[in-house]
């Protein structure tokens, strides 16, 4: 059976306490979270041979979480993703938000979902124990109106799944777009670039941007484009097309072909050499495909140096700056209303 146990992770300069919960699965596979930042730390899960691998990039102690960081294994919010101008407008009222990414707004701002304590408790599930973690977000927080109630809840199936789910409730209309912001490498956390990882996701289409990486609102084919993953291609293959751009790598949202409608498969992601697949399940409309292309050479877990394109994230989410574009899938929560996502990280070998 699957079992979560407690640990100390360390203090945060005031004293509080840091908890570090690690879920295991029957076969041993295991991921461990933080309840600051509702942070993934580690997760390991077997390659061909059986050999149990760390696949998520990140720190071997609270002191590098509390520092400045890509937002490693963490939950974004209250709006993961950018906004543009860190302005929206909402019945008739504009709501001004920090800027913090070039002219944008960027993963909730300044203080976003990813550096704030989440009360964390061991619930039972479906599929076993799972751990729940609560924050409320008050009124005028980061800029964001109304007080919203958000619940994550992470399960460690026995079928080597990593389970996410997502709850939150509002008092005001609001923004509102989730995500965990996992850094994967299914050869290894910092086994080098991910280049040779081949990749398939169901999306006919995608989100282009202007120079700032905000949407033009146009949405696009990615047929004879170097967004075409429609078949499983290596992320290197055309990758070098986008190097002269912004976004360095890819940096896109992908429409993803259900378009959010039920729990449905968005991406898989095979690593060759070590047989690592991760697939992406999700009831979300779109998919953040980014290949950490401002990674710093950043040392991380066991003293391994993460360098510039070691990583990929498959973030489940609404369209970037939606707030901002009626064509696109709404992103506002009103009060009455319940903001429910579910996203599956699904392991195995092939």
């Amino acid at each position: 059976m699957t079992k979560i146990t407690k640990s100390k992770f360390g203090n945060t300069p005031d004293g509080t306490a840091i908890e570090q919960y690690t879920l295991t699965g029957a076969g041993g596979a295991f991921c461990k979270i933080i309840n600051y930042g509702a942070i993934v730390t580690e997760l390991h899960v077997p390659d061909k041979t059986g050999k149990l691998g760390d696949v998520v990039l990140g720190f071997d102690n609270l002191a590098q979480y509390l520092g400045k960081h890509p937002y490693f294994g963490a939950i974004c919010g209250r709006y993961a993703n950018r906004i543009a101008k860190g302005k929206f407008a909402l019945d008739g009222k504009t709501y001004s938000l920090a800027i913090n990414n070039g002219p944008n707004h960027l993963h909730g701002g300044l203080k976003g979902f990813d550096k704030v304590m989440w009360k964390a408790a061991i619930v039972e599930s479906k599929d076993g124990p799972a751990l729940k973690l609560e924050y409320t977000s008050a009124d005028g927080e980061e800029g964001y109106p109304g007080t919203l109630k958000v619940t994550v809840t992470y399960t460690f199936t026995e079928k080597n799944e990593l389970r996410i789910d997502y709850d939150a409730v509002t008092d005001k209309a609001t923004a509102i777009n989730l995500t965990n912001h996992s850094y994967f490498n299914l050869a290894g956390a910092g086994a080098g670039d991910v280049f040779g990882h081949v990749l398939m996701l169901t999306a006919k289409n995608f989100t282009p941007t202007d120079d700032t990486l905000i949407p033009t609102g146009e949405i696009k084919s990615v047929k004879g484009t170097p967004f075409d993953f429609t078949s499983p291609k290596r992320i290197g293959q055309d990758i070098e097309s986008l190097f002269a751009q912004p976004h360095r790598g890819y940096d896109h949202n992908f429409v993803l072909d259900n378009q959010g409608k039920e729990l449905a498969l968005a991406a898989r992601m095979t690593e060759p050499k070590s047989g690592r697949v991760m697939e992406v399940l999700t009831d979300q409309p779109g998919i953040q495909l980014y290949t950490a292309n401002f990674l710093d050479d950043t040392r991380g877990k066991e003293g391994k140096v993460y360098g510039k394109h070691g990583a990929f994230c498959l973030e489940t989410q609404h369209f970037p700056d939606s707030v901002n574009h009626p064509n696109f899938p709404s992103a506002i929560l009103r009060p009455g209303g319940r903001y429910r996502t579910t996203t599956v990280y699904r392991f195995s070998v092939g």
